[in-house]
């Protein structure tokens, strides 16, 4: 059963221009910094190897291509999950969604991995885009890899974010600028406290445990970090949905 909710969300989602929309902007803006970063490498090569300080082309530019894709999509991913549960709500179809005979975890789980999917996708397309080098040079495949996980991970907890948020409220619209609120302040979360990456708020820091996956340095506290940070807006949102249930 969430595997056939999945398949529903994910078909629902390319049935809407809004997706189709965000993939296009999305890897046209991505696409424009990679040729960006690619050019300014190519052009400072020479001095680099001249000063002694060679930095591959995976570092230089496949790196740099996923911190911008972290930063795009943070903007992104709250629109892609605004209407996950809000649109059934204002649509009045979620009183329908608790007769059916599925349980609360399995709606959450569903919705979510129909996101997954969709934003797995959008992952795919990024990694193209460094792949695309082969062509004409050798790749850090270890520092490649790193870097997709850490998106792929990163993603999965901004995902799980923006369903928490859209199952608070009936307007889709203040679900997408809520996500992104609480996305924000997880991402710049330690600035307040002076950066200190070994403080409490910098260790709840998104962006604290993602920038090792961009050096292809993988440490499994950074990887246990993402999920259990999924796993409790997860939880949240199905414990909010039981709570909607009961009192309907």
């Amino acid at each position: 059963m969430i595997l056939a909710i999945a398949r529903r969300e994910l078909r629902s989602l390319f049935l809407s221009p809004l997706a189709w929309a965000i993939l296009g902007v999305v890897t046209f803006i991505l696409g424009w910094l990679f040729l960006a970063r690619l050019d300014l490498y190519m052009n400072l090569q020479s001095r680099l190897m001249a000063a002694g300080s060679p930095i591959g082309i995976t570092e230089a530019v496949g790196a740099s291509l996923f911190g911008n894709a972290a930063v795009v999509l943070l903007l992104v991913v709250p629109l892609i999950t605004m209407r996950l549960v809000s649109e059934e709500r204002r649509n009045r179809t979620l009183a329908l969604l608790f007769s059916a005979p599925v349980s609360m975890t399995e709606i959450v789980l569903g919705k979510y991995l129909g996101i997954l999917a969709f934003l797995g996708v959008v992952v795919l397309l990024v990694a193209l885009m460094p792949l695309s080098l082969l062509a004409g040079t050798h790749l850090d495949f270890g520092m490649l890899a790193s870097g997709l996980l850490g998106l792929a991970l990163l993603l999965a907890a901004f995902a799980a974010v923006g369903l928490f948020m859209s199952t608070l409220t009936q307007y889709p619209t203040v679900a997408a600028v809520a996500s992104f609120g609480v996305l924000l302040l997880s991402w710049v979360l330690d600035w307040s406290g002076g950066g200190a990456a070994d403080s409490v708020l910098g260790y709840l820091s998104l962006l604290n445990h993602y920038e090792p996956f961009l050096k292809g340095v993988f440490d499994s506290s950074d990887a246990a970090f993402n999920i259990l940070f999924a796993f409790t807006f997860v939880v949240l949102s199905v414990r909010r949905l039981d709570a909607d249930r009961l009192g309907a």
